[in-house]
């Protein structure tokens, strides 16, 4: 018998409560109402782009801090095909400096939050919880516009991501929008059953490590997300059980990260970088031990 009944798991692949989701709100909001209401930044072009479990419609109880990102559109950063530049668009370069705009929103944040509730790190700003909203994120970045595709230099036609400058120089480039529309997509084409599923392998996670199991640090919510992402649509179709679904998608995530060759063109759910790469944070044995300690855990075997 699996360690967890249908009944549980149907509770589990919920998102989170109608309270937890009403402090989310909360925060977006205030953070929203900080940035539009700076003297400088409210003359401004600036999206506002919910990121991460919450904006994936991925989250779960106790995992509901919330990834939000001001994204400026006045100026923007660009890559093209080969050959071109932003002479062939007509562009010239930008009058706002990256260093200059975070200063500004970590300004208007601590002005609206207060010192104290502040915490300015490497990549975000953190905004601590309390009662009326959670802890959140905000990523201050310029838009990028991927022209790569492009032939006929239509400033119109790109792929949006965002670019940020970290505090330790490191150049990060992500695509939020497209890892959304990817999500949605797949969510679909899987009767529904793609993001429960993402919900259902990070509550067995944090129930592992309540327990006491040594799960790795680097089995995050984002490693999860992708790691399902390349699981074939038929793996969740096919299921008519939640115990069924957990049991063939970790044998088939198993299989195919045992060996370097079977998953090294997995990308993640953005699709513009490759799951596995010398720069991230986990490698293969991490998601192999892992899944071999939630396939023990989940009683598979007996």
């Amino acid at each position: 018998m699996p360690k967890f009944t249908e009944e549980a798991l149907d509770t589990w692949r919920k998102p989170a409560s109608e309270t937890e989701e009403q402090k989310i709100s909360n925060a977006i909001a205030m953070i929203k109402d900080a940035i539009n209401a700076h003297e400088t930044l409210k003359t401004k072009s600036i999206e506002f782009i919910v990121q991460g479990s919450y904006g994936n419609n991925t989250n779960i109880k106790l995992d509901s801090d919330i990834d939000i990102c001001a994204m400026l559109k006045d100026t923007f950063y660009s890559e093209y095909r080969e050959g071109a530049t932003k002479t062939d668009y007509g562009f010239t370069d930008g009058t706002n400096s990256f260093s200059d705009y975070k200063k500004l929103v970590i300004e208007a944040l601590i002005k609206k939050f207060g010192t104290e509730h502040i915490i300015v790190g490497n990549k975000a700003i953190e905004i601590k919880s309390n009662t009326y909203r959670v802890k959140a994120d905000v990523v201050p970045a310029f838009q990028f516009r991927n022209y790569k595709q492009d032939k006929g230099n239509n400033s119109n036609n790109f792929v949006e991501g965002i670019k940020f400058i970290s505090s330790t120089s490191d150049v990060i480039v992500n695509y939020p929008k497209v890892h959304t529309v990817n999500g949605i997509s797949k969510n679909t084409n899987t009767q529904r059953k793609f993001k429960r599923a993402v919900r259902l392998y990070k509550r067995i996670r944090n129930k592992m490590i309540e327990d006491g199991l040594p799960i790795p640090k680097c089995i995050s919510s984002f490693l999860i997300e992708g790691l399902l992402w390349n699981t074939p649509n038929s793996t969740f179709t096919n299921a008519t059980t939640w115990n069924e679904l957990l049991k063939n998608s970790i044998i088939f995530i198993y299989n195919n990260t045992n060996e370097e060759a079977k998953c090294k063109e997995w990308g993640e759910v953005s699709e513009h970088f490759y799951l596995f790469h010398s720069g991230r944070k986990w490698k293969r044995e991490d998601v192999t031990s892992f899944l071999t300690q939630m396939w023990n855990y989940l009683e598979y075997n007996k």
